[in-house]
């Protein structure tokens, strides 16, 4: 075994046991709909809101058994809660986590 290989199977065996503490329907909570994220789409460029514990490896696995395709790139981006008043009353606006997809420029992703 060359070094090579020992690397590629602790990732693998690292990968798989990221698996095993989350389902992939865990690590993709929805599609973000929002005027940028449409806007980003033209260019291959697609949004996702994830889950707290999920990491770019585990994103790019859902999003390639998922999908079909395989992202370039992958940018994971907090969002900060906000306060918020409605009928007068005040509250929090929750927030999480999102993550960029950058496909090739043949790569699309349909999003219903």
């Amino acid at each position: 075994m060359t070094l090579k290989n020992t690397k590629e199977q602790i990732k693998q065996k690292s990968l798989s046991n990221e698996f095993s503490k989350q389902s992939l329907a865990s690590v993709i909570v929805r599609p973000r709909i929002t005027e940028k994220a449409s806007l980003k789409a033209e260019e291959s460029v697609y949004v996702f809101d994830i889950s707290a514990r999920a990491n770019k490896r585990t994103v790019s696995a859902a999003i390639q058994k998922i999908y079909s395709v395989t992202p370039l790139k992958i940018n994971v981006v907090r969002v900060p809660s906000k306060s918020i008043i409605v009928r007068g009353k005040k509250g929090v606006k929750s927030g999480g986590r999102k993550a960029y997809v950058y496909l090739k420029k043949g790569d699309k992703i349909e999003i219903i």
